[in-house]
């Protein structure tokens, strides 16, 4: 993945911020499931949940989705 980024930095040349086009920025968001809702968060910690804990009645078959 190719970022395209601008770096910004003070009078003494150290680096303060990083600024990227809006499209890359959506495609790490996407990535990190930061766009994420509350629900679909809320699901996921529920399926760790079952998926830890061994519960496979919690399971469904995949073509059933």
């Amino acid at each position: 993945m190719q970022i395209n980024r601008r770096y910004i930095v003070d009078e003494q040349g150290n680096l303060k911020e990083v600024v990227i086009p809006i499209e890359d920025f959506r495609v790490i968001e996407d990535l990190l499931g930061l766009d994420l809702d509350e629900e679909a968060i809320s699901q996921l910690r529920k399926a760790r949940s079952d998926r830890d804990s061994g519960n496979e009645d919690a399971y469904v078959e995949l073509d059933s989705i």
